[in-house]
């Protein structure tokens, strides 16, 4: 299945380099790139400015009702984007250059900013026009721990123990049917305690995807927080892109470099990686996890017994079961000294 996926994927992208070049439609010099900005967060030292250079940003307004070919096709759209390499991004002063794919991440000083989001001004080097606001988390002083939470099927109903049932669920939904699970939206919001703990989420889906996930995020009423996604690259090859599990444990080592003082508390579920992952961060990590908290979205993505065991050696309790009800009468995290 992912063998066809990616032929397909490879021929669109052929068929529309070969109708750009029979068409002159190849950005030309007068015509000016965009920023695409990622939600980015702040470690003692720096704010962390983070975002995407295009030739042009694709959104949708969907309705609930539309067609799932339509759906498919505006998600499609998501993926069929334009990078822009090589050009110099500014952020208060400081610059980088996009990489192949467009990408960039600049490191701005936070002078003395109070806690809460901010704005960070980002422009490409000589194109005043572009100016975009990059917003930027500098956690709350009194925050007690930071909370690291997965996507898929641990807060947005996918299906992703089954490639299948994740592809019929991602491909063909939009951001107004696409489900939540309340009990996630329940228990990130506890753990946020009104702001005063950062929530950050970490997935394998692609960074295409963040402006769609804000907006379901923002639809059913989930803890604003930063995204670390994954580039999806096409080669002859294959997608190019890091493991899953690979991904996951350097977003989450990152935070926990960027929060030197707190513990973390770790939000998954049983039908990928998780548990192993969260093993591994606490054994990289040691007594820096609080707790772990999984979800066992199907009774086919029972949970690697040695992560969990390596879990409990590390000292690290786990609340796992069919969702958040346990950990939510719990409250397990509250033990947290602050």
């Amino acid at each position: 299945m992912l063998r066809l996926l990616h032929r397909i994927a490879v021929g669109i992208e052929d068929a529309l380099d070969g109708t750009r070049r029979r068409l002159g439609l190849r950005r030309r010099r007068h015509q000016t790139p965009v920023i695409e900005p990622y939600l980015g967060y702040a470690t003692p030292d720096h704010l962390v400015v983070r975002g995407r250079v295009l030739t042009t940003l694709r959104r949708s307004t969907p309705n609930a009702g539309q067609r799932r070919l339509t759906n498919l096709r505006q998600m499609i759209s998501l993926f069929l984007t334009r990078e822009v390499a090589g050009i110099e991004v500014d952020a208060n002063g400081r610059t980088a250059c996009t990489d192949e794919e467009g990408y960039f991440l600049l490191r701005v000083p936070a002078d003395g900013l109070s806690p809460g989001w901010h704005s960070v001004s980002v422009t490409l080097v000589g194109e005043p026009r572009t100016e975009v606001q990059a917003p930027v988390l500098i956690p709350d002083q009194r925050a007690r721990w930071f909370v690291v939470s997965d996507i898929d099927d641990t807060v947005l109903k996918t299906g992703a123990y089954s490639l299948l049932r994740n592809l019929w669920t991602s491909l063909t939904g939009n951001a107004l049917t696409r489900r939540v699970f309340p009990d996630a939206v329940e228990l990130l919001a506890a753990l946020h305690d009104q702001g005063r703990n950062p929530v950050y989420y970490v997935s394998s889906s692609p960074w295409n995807l963040h402006d769609f996930l804000g907006r379901i995020f923002a639809r059913h009423g989930l803890v604003r927080g930063p995204m670390s996604l994954q580039d999806f690259g096409l080669s002859d090859r294959g997608l190019v892109k890091a493991s899953d599990r690979i991904h996951k444990a350097n977003a989450i080592d990152a935070l926990m470099a960027a929060h030197p003082s707190l513990q973390a508390v770790l939000v998954g579920d049983t039908g990928q990686h998780d548990p192993q992952v969260y093993a591994e961060v606490a054994a990289r990590w040691p007594g820096r996890v609080h707790l772990v908290i999984l979800r066992q979205p199907h009774r086919r993505s029972a949970p690697d017994s040695h992560a969990l065991a390596q879990l409990a050696a590390a000292g690290v309790p786990v609340q796992l079961g069919p969702d958040f009800t346990e950990a939510l009468r719990s409250a397990a995290w509250e033990s947290v000294p602050g």
